[in-house]
């Protein structure tokens, strides 16, 4: 970093990626601010700086250099490799600890919290924040999780029976379908429901988890702010959810019947494989450890898919744009989907739902990713 880079930051203030401090009280005052940024997206750490962004400079700055790499390596748990670097201004030392985001998530100080950077602040991180570290990191899935409220007497069995014998082609008689409800991770091993077992099979799955509905609406016009003409909230099993919605939305999407011969012909404006699969998709890869569900806006010019949720990993629009992206958030959740014959294990679905709507539409489907959700958007033809 050099003198104009320092002085943009101290401009900008404090963020998600920039901390200030004038010194650290103590080591585990260190050890909190490394851990923050290691948790979350990585960042700077630059002492010697006030939070007015007076530049005050550091004194004994050896010493604080070799203080910093023993709290990075003895003091967070587990070990964080930090880059320093020291910059002069007016015979004032200003250090700078580039903090990379963990690939060991979720890091601990010392002295047990985890923490998270939220904005221009620390905090320490929630029961929620870490199943979402964890899940980040592929430690844990969280659609194999247990629902601690719930037990098996909320599982309508019938129906789990009945989608046994269907997609998994299983005889099952009498306490068989417990084991096998175990086997595909929708109980666990204490016979508690699981989310996906929840989502699933639950006799009422939004008692458990409410934001697993899908919240569609239907706007007369291109902007946000014009009431929607119909709203529809839709619950109820993953496999009813999906069923109705895709309802919904053909009742606005416009087909052509044209006449060859004495049989006429159905054009629909975009494919309805598009649409299932950019509902399934929403329902397949949303991050279920945050409280909001997918919705879906009809707008005359577009339609726009928003899902719970960063991408996970390693995957990006590129990757994805281009089919070459299979990380999966909720596997178990993506399986049951793969047995009913809804998602593939290729990775290509939005691919495919790219060179779709270019062939129907003549438009390219737009994806966007916000600091809270990712958003697909089909375009529309117009008139």
């Amino acid at each position: 970093m050099n003198e104009l880079e320092l002085r943009e930051r101290i401009l900008n203030g404090e963020d998600l990626h920039t901390e200030f401090k004038e010194s650290f009280t103590d080591n585990k005052d260190i050890a909190k601010s490394i851990v923050c940024f290691a948790n979350t997206d990585g960042g700077k750490i630059i002492v010697g700086v006030s939070k007015k962004g007076e530049i005050v400079g550091v004194e004994n700055i050896d010493e604080l250099l070799r203080r910093i790499d023993d709290v990075a390596y003895n003091r967070c748990e587990p070990p964080v490799t930090v880059l320093q670097e020291t910059l002069t201004i007016k015979n004032k030392t200003i250090l700078i600890i580039n903090v990379p985001k963990g690939d060991q998530r979720p890091y601990r100080t010392a002295s047990g919290p985890h923490y998270i950077r939220s904005a221009n602040r620390c905090r320490q991180a929630s029961r929620q924040d870490l199943l979402r570290l964890f899940q980040a990191t592929e430690s844990i899935y969280y659609d194999e999780v247990e629902i601690a409220s719930a037990s098996i007497k909320d599982i309508d069995m019938d129906y789990a029976k009945r989608f046994l014998e269907k997609y998994y082609d299983f005889k099952v008689e009498g306490k068989d379908l417990i084991r096998l409800l175990i086997n595909i991770k929708a109980l666990s091993k204490n016979e508690k429901p699981t989310l996906s077992g929840i989502l699933f099979f639950g006799e009422n799955p939004q008692f458990y988890v409410p934001t697993s509905s899908i919240i569609a609406a239907y706007i007369d016009g291109n902007d946000l702010s014009i009431p929607p003409s119909d709203r529809k909230e839709f619950e109820g099993k993953v496999p009813q959810v999906i069923e109705n919605c895709m309802r919904f939305l053909k009742i606005y999407v416009k087909e052509k019947h044209i006449i060859k011969g004495i049989e006429p012909e159905n054009y629909p404006e975009i494919e309805d494989f598009a649409l299932r699969e950019a509902l399934v998709n929403a329902v397949a890869h949303r991050d279920y450890t945050i409280s909001a569900p997918v919705r879906i806006f009809i707008f005359s010019n577009r339609i726009e898919f928003h899902t719970p949720g960063k991408l996970p990993n390693t995957v990006t629009v590129e990757n994805i744009k281009i089919g070459a992206a299979h990380v999966l958030r909720n596997p178990t959740i993506y399986i049951l989907l793969n047995k009913m014959g809804l998602v593939t294990h290729t990775g290509t679905g939005i691919k495919r739902i790219i060179e779709s709507v270019k062939k129907t539409v003549g438009k390219e489907v737009k994806l966007e990713v916000t600091d809270s959700e990712f958003v697909l958007t089909i375009p529309r033809k117009e008139g």
